[in-house]
């Protein structure tokens, strides 16, 4: 009876932390473009989201540390500006662009198009040798470049600016994610912990999107009303409340993405993440009025095939190779903090897939 009841509690877990990721992931999503409708300064509220999440990775490190009684890494500024910097200024630019565009395009474009990120992604892995040519990466771009075409083909929802800023996020995006993997391999950094990663990664994310800022947005916030021109101190510290939660927000999704990784696989986390634009997708026609014509659910599902295929192919060349040096170095004990800690059989499980989970569907 021990193997069905521990067989059922692990597959209670798992649906528990998907539904955690979903919650945080498709949150912020709908909660950023509700925002951006009375609030229209996108880079100052992904500024306070930089220094919450940096609060609250502090706290969390804090936490851990006292939990562990074993010191957290800490990086001199030297090598932050160094090694860190360009992975910081690329998911700085990848945020902040991905906010702006809610200004001016709906959810399931949004959605659609930074689903183009797993092209930029590829490109990157291949030009830094993280993986190895194959000719199955063709059908993935085609797929998942037709999909997008037919989604946005004669679209009535359709803002060249908005796509504009969303495809140069993805594309940057392809950046971020090849640069984070190749950071968060880097035994000697220290930095195999998503949460001392988000630590350091902040402070240079804020200090590389201020000057955008104070560039688009600087003049107008201080003569806004929203924020430096308030009469009345309700009105302000409502909307720091709201900028706050996209803040908790996003810390939550980063930890809940760690916490799936680390509890099941980095397959786990990709196969949920496609379900997941469904799911946003579903809803974003049913609550925000996104018209979705059956040209657009075709193309929809033709670049969902794409994916899918990415996520078998990585799938399949990962569990038929073995742990490479690299993978081997990148092994750190502080996955295996107590919060965190899994049985034997699980490492196993996850081991395999460790390689990717920094590439795929990380949203």
């Amino acid at each position: 009876m021990a193997c069905p009841v521990q067989f059922i509690c692990r597959a209670f877990r798992t649906v528990g932390l998907v539904l955690l990721y979903y919650v945080f992931s498709i949150g912020i999503t709908f909660y950023n473009k509700w925002l951006m409708k009375g609030f229209h300064y996108p880079l100052f509220m992904t500024l306070v989201h930089l220094a919450l999440i940096f609060c609250l990775s502090a706290l969390t490190r804090w936490a851990m540390q006292s939990w562990t009684g074993k010191p957290r890494i800490i990086l001199s500024w030297t090598d932050c500006f160094r090694k860190v910097a360009p992975t910081a200024l690329a998911t700085a630019l990848d945020i902040g662009l991905s906010n702006w565009s809610f200004l001016f395009i709906t959810i399931s474009l949004y959605t659609m198009t930074k689903s183009s990120a797993v092209l930029f992604i590829l490109f990157f892995s291949l030009v830094f040798k993280l993986e190895e040519p194959n000719p199955f990466l063709i059908l993935v771009v085609l797929l998942i470049s037709c999909g997008l075409f037919m989604f946005t083909f004669k679209s009535t929802q359709f803002n060249l600016e908005g796509f504009t800023m969303v495809l140069m996020a993805s594309f940057i995006g392809g950046i971020r994610w090849t640069l984070t993997q190749v950071l968060m391999q880097k035994a000697e950094l220290g930095l195999q912990n998503p949460i001392d990663a988000m630590y350091h990664l902040q402070p240079i994310m804020f200090l590389g999107l201020f000057p955008l800022f104070l560039y688009n947005e600087g003049l107008s916030l201080c003569t806004s009303e929203k924020l430096f021109r308030v009469t009345e101190l309700f009105p302000l510290l409502y909307s720091l409340f709201l900028l706050s939660i996209g803040g908790v927000l996003a810390f939550g999704l980063g930890f809940s993405e760690f916490l799936l990784v680390s509890r099941t696989s980095s397959l786990t986390l990709s196969i949920s993440g496609i379900f997941k634009e469904v799911c946003t997708l579903i809803l974003a026609a049913a609550l925000m009025g996104d018209k979705m014509s059956a040209l657009k659910w075709l193309g929809f599902v033709v670049c969902l095939c794409g994916i899918s295929l990415h996520v078998g192919l990585k799938t399949y060349y990962s569990k038929n190779k073995g742990p490479s040096l690299r993978q081997l170095n990148s092994k750190s004990p502080e996955l295996e903090l107590p919060l965190l800690r899994q049985n034997g059989d699980e490492r196993e499980d996850s081991a395999a897939d460790e390689d990717e989970e920094q590439e795929i569907t990380l949203h």
